[in-house]
């Protein structure tokens, strides 16, 4: 690792200010960041400064209103994933969070670094597609907010400037009769990354599926809302054989995966078929159950 200076703000203003000066790069739990930069392998220059994030408090936080969800991006991944609120109205968020590395790594990871690393296998990131989540990124101009599904650009990059900075995730109350499920598949049970994520939220009315969002990890560029399956899902029954007319439309027309050391995407495309259709029928379920 070579040398760089390490500054500590205790202010957002102050952390963007620092982020202008030179090649910096901002430090939450630098669970990914510490390993690029002993491995030489960040995707920017190496940077000068590092700015750390710890003693920033407006950055971190789990809130609940009438108007949704907040989370601090500097809130850790053990904390997102035992939030009562989140468990109980995001449960997909909290399975997403809870799956990601090791027991010490959640205790670092935070959700803001999980998604500005912009891996396409991000834990969170098809739950918070899937909610609908907004991104509020701060920089010199102020605050600005962004539907999560415009913030990633490609792997490992994203709609942030080099001296913007990701403040918070909003996300909107679900509506009742909604059941969401996030489940990847790995090698192994822990310490791994997703061959594929799967992340469904379904609203029930009666019997009939009135709101259908599906966003898939591992299978693109970037994680993705998987829009023909939700097409195929909309206003018809929650029944197999419409869920399995979605999984087919999710494997077929809305992945874009790869073949690489851990993966075919020939592999890729059959477990986005099959988690697809199970996850859907376990949606379902738990959307019976909050109606």
């Amino acid at each position: 690792m070579r040398t760089f200076q390490y500054l500590a703000p205790d202010t957002i203003d102050e952390a963007i200010r620092l982020l202008q000066a030179g090649a910096a790069r901002p430090l939450a739990g630098g669970t990914d960041i510490v390993v690029q930069m002993k491995e030489h392998a960040t995707r920017f220059p190496y940077p000068e400064t590092i700015v750390s994030l710890d003693r920033v408090p407006d950055l971190r936080g789990i809130d609940f209103s009438e108007d949704g969800l907040r989370i601090g991006a500097a809130t850790s991944m053990a904390d997102v994933a035992a939030s009562p609120v989140i468990r109980e109205r995001y449960t997909a968020l909290a399975e997403g969070a809870g799956v990601v590395g090791s027991l010490q790594t959640m205790n670092m990871a935070t959700i803001g670094g999980n998604i500005c690393n912009a891996a396409p296998s991000a834990d969170t990131a098809p739950a918070l597609l899937v909610y609908e989540a907004e991104a509020v990124i701060v920089g010199p101009g102020g605050r600005r907010t962004l539907p999560i599904a415009e913030f990633f650009r490609g792997p490992g990059l994203t709609a942030l400037a080099h001296d913007e900075l990701l403040a918070e995730l909003r996300l909107p109350v679900a509506a009742s009769g909604t059941g969401a499920v996030y489940v990847r598949n790995t090698p192994r049970k822990q310490m791994d990354i997703a061959v594929v994520g799967v992340a469904i939220a379904l609203t029930l009315t009666g019997d009939t599926i009135s709101r259908a969002r599906v966003a898939l990890g591992a299978a693109a560029p970037t994680p993705v809302r998987a829009t023909n399956a939700e097409a195929a899902l909309e206003g018809q029954p929650a029944a197999e054989e419409t869920f399995t007319r979605a999984a087919e439309a999710a494997s077929t027309q809305d992945c874009t995966p790869i073949s690489d050391i851990r993966a075919s995407a020939e592999f890729r495309r059959h477990l986005v078929k099959v988690m697809t259709g199970r996850l859907l029928a376990e949606a379902a379920l738990r959307a019976r159950g909050n109606a």
